[in-house]
């Protein structure tokens, strides 16, 4: 098996922890963390293909525009969870979709 087999078999282990998280847990900061993870495995599947086509220099720099989108959108979620939690009291999806109405 080669080292780019490898990294892609890692970032599909990783991917599916993310999924894990996604499904398990009802915590808005939590839910955040996970797409987080699932993000990081997608740009590790990305380098992986970019070093197995050679183009690795496109690849890396695909990951870095990813990279900085992502933590654009990451605060952003978390600061609207640290809104919601001051002003309804509660994180957990499950409550908060009972708001509607």
């Amino acid at each position: 098996m080669s080292t780019v087999e490898l990294i892609m078999l890692g970032a599909l282990a990783i991917f599916g922890v993310g999924i894990y998280g996604l499904l398990v847990t009802r915590n808005m900061v939590k839910v955040v963390v996970a797409l987080q993870i699932l993000v990081k495995a997608a740009l590790l599947a990305l380098v992986a293909a970019g070093e197995a086509t050679d183009q690795i220099n496109l690849s890396q720099s695909i990951a870095m525009t990813v990279i900085v989108a992502d933590t654009v959108v990451a605060v952003i979620g978390l600061a609207l969870a640290v809104q919601v939690k001051r002003v309804v009291g509660t994180m957990d999806l499950t409550a908060l979709s009972r708001l509607r109405g």
